[in-house]
């Protein structure tokens, strides 16, 4: 199995995956970040939504081992300390959201 390393929130991260292993997937279970979400499997949604070296990606058709040695942003990465990123903060005062589990995805589109 290949290791991809990788810079995720800030940290260094790494693990061992199988090639197949969707970015989404790498997070999720390998790291543990559980704010990307998988919500339809076809790149139309946009619940996946990460930043990977400065540009939105679709996380859940993209393969981890693509991404080896890349800075990876997830919503978790994006606020700092106690407070919350602007953007975070905009959709939080305005209710810029519907059920909740889109909304990572939109914010780290928006941002």
């Amino acid at each position: 199995m290949p290791k991809v390393t990788m810079t995720v929130n800030g940290k260094a991260a790494s693990a061992d995956v199988e090639p197949r292993t969707l970015l989404v997937d790498f997070l999720r279970q390998h790291l543990r970040l559980t704010g990307t979400h998988v919500g339809c499997d076809t790149s139309q949604c946009g619940a996946c939504v990460v930043h990977v070296n400065g540009r939105a990606i679709k996380a859940c058709t993209s393969l981890a081992v693509q991404w080896d040695g890349a800075s990876v942003t997830t919503i978790e990465g994006l606020a700092s300390g106690d407070a919350l990123h602007p953007m975070q903060e905009a959709f939080r005062e305005h209710h810029g959201l519907q059920c909740g589990f889109c909304t990572p995805g939109m914010i780290m589109a928006a941002v």
